[in-house]
């Protein structure tokens, strides 16, 4: 079943460490060029739904109300701040098409932003972790790194040493993010640096070293949702076939660590609700906030059984002229993974595919993709399948 709303505009700033742009300025250079893409003014902007992790990285909080203090016009519009870990920027955007669905709103703006380059690196680590079961994982040493280098070490202990193809998907997301003009690091590092520890690449937890692991980003991102097409947009309109949200057991002792069951549900919901098979899909944007996590992550989607992920990658399956191209954006691992963006930005990578204004980054012939954001360690996951209008 379809779903009733459509992409009509985007914005995306680039993403890196902003030091000296504040969050109003984020706002404006993300929400302002998202409508006017869509051919509108913010007077037509029905409700504002704003995606903003924060968890102390910003001392202003409230943060729905901040579209309004950047851009004035939008002062009267109703406006609310959704947050769910780093699918914030996916929970904002599901709750603006419940909006557009219930027949509400007819125009709306979702803005995901975050600053993240504020505190120290530790504080940085210890903030992440608030989205982890603190109970039981909330003195994890290298913070959420340490909970993704508990789920390597486990996987490597029962499948075998997997060090080469987080080496190559690290390399392959790095290469793809060369031709992102919002990418955080635009910079092939090839296989050899990403496999091998050294002092630049040294072990950071477990088997994951710094390049496996996403960059800590500031940068927004923005969509226009309408219910139709609109007339004068200076872009092609995208559209949803189906989108999933599962939600997982936080605490990881209550679940097999080197399985995104969660996940997986997703993907066969979303694919079985759109009607399609993963063969029909041309791309796919997936949340490789560690390359562990893109690993488990073709399982999940189907493309490998379990503990077989490694040939998705080794047998260049997933890279950009493979059969399935994943992350041709470069993924959270060289775009970057500002917590609140990160949902939208995907949504604005795959929406740039389906409209061919992907520039150097694009997929021949993308007509259906797919954009999967989680939450935590595979927590609140978000499937959307999306196509050409």
């Amino acid at each position: 079943m379809q779903e009733r709303a459509y992409i009509v505009g985007w914005g995306h700033t680039p993403f890196g460490k902003l030091d000296n742009i504040d969050a109003e300025q984020l706002i404006r250079d993300a929400a302002l060029p998202a409508i006017a893409s869509a051919g509108l003014a913010p007077a037509d902007i029905d409700g504002l739904f704003v995606g903003h992790f924060n968890g102390g990285f910003l001392r202003q909080d409230f943060s729905g109300a901040m579209a309004a203090v950047a851009i004035p016009e939008l002062r009267r519009v109703p406006a609310v701040r959704l947050e769910n870990a780093c699918a914030t920027g996916s929970a904002a955007i599901w709750a603006a098409l419940d909006a557009l669905a219930a027949g509400r709103m007819k125009h709306v703006l979702v803005l995901g932003f975050e600053k993240m380059n504020t505190l120290p690196a530790e504080q940085i680590g210890q903030t992440l972790l608030k989205c982890s079961y603190v109970k039981e994982e909330g003195d994890t040493p290298a913070g959420f790194a340490g909970v993704f280098g508990q789920i390597a070490g486990r996987y490597f202990e029962r499948f075998g040493d997997q060090s080469d193809a987080l080496a190559a998907i690290s390399a392959k997301n790095h290469a793809n993010g060369v031709h992102n003009p919002y990418a955080h690091m635009r910079r092939d590092l090839g296989f050899e640096f990403c496999r091998t520890p050294s002092e630049k690449n040294p072990f950071v937890a477990g088997p994951l070293k710094r390049s496996d692991c996403s960059l800590v980003s500031d940068g927004a991102a923005a969509l226009v949702l309408s219910r139709a097409p609109v007339a004068g947009a200076a872009v092609a309109p995208v559209r949803w076939r189906s989108r999933t949200q599962v939600n997982e057991w936080l605490p990881m002792s209550r679940r097999d660590p080197t399985r995104f069951e969660g996940a997986a549900l997703a993907w066969q919901q979303g694919l079985d609700a759109a009607q399609v098979s993963l063969a029909d899909l041309k791309f796919v944007e997936t949340h490789d906030c560690f390359t562990i996590a893109e690993l488990l992550e073709y399982e999940a989607m189907g493309l490998a059984p379990q503990g077989q992920g490694a040939r998705a990658i080794l047998d260049g399956v997933t890279r950009k002229d493979g059969r399935l191209p994943v992350n041709p954006s470069g993924g959270l691992k060289s775009r970057g993974h500002p917590i609140g963006a990160t949902g939208v930005s995907q949504h604005v990578m795959a929406a740039m595919q389906l409209s061919g204004t992907a520039g150097d980054m694009q997929i021949g012939n993308a007509d259906l993709g797919a954009v999967f954001n989680m939450g935590g360690a595979a927590v609140a996951n978000y499937l959307g399948i999306l196509e050409a209008a």
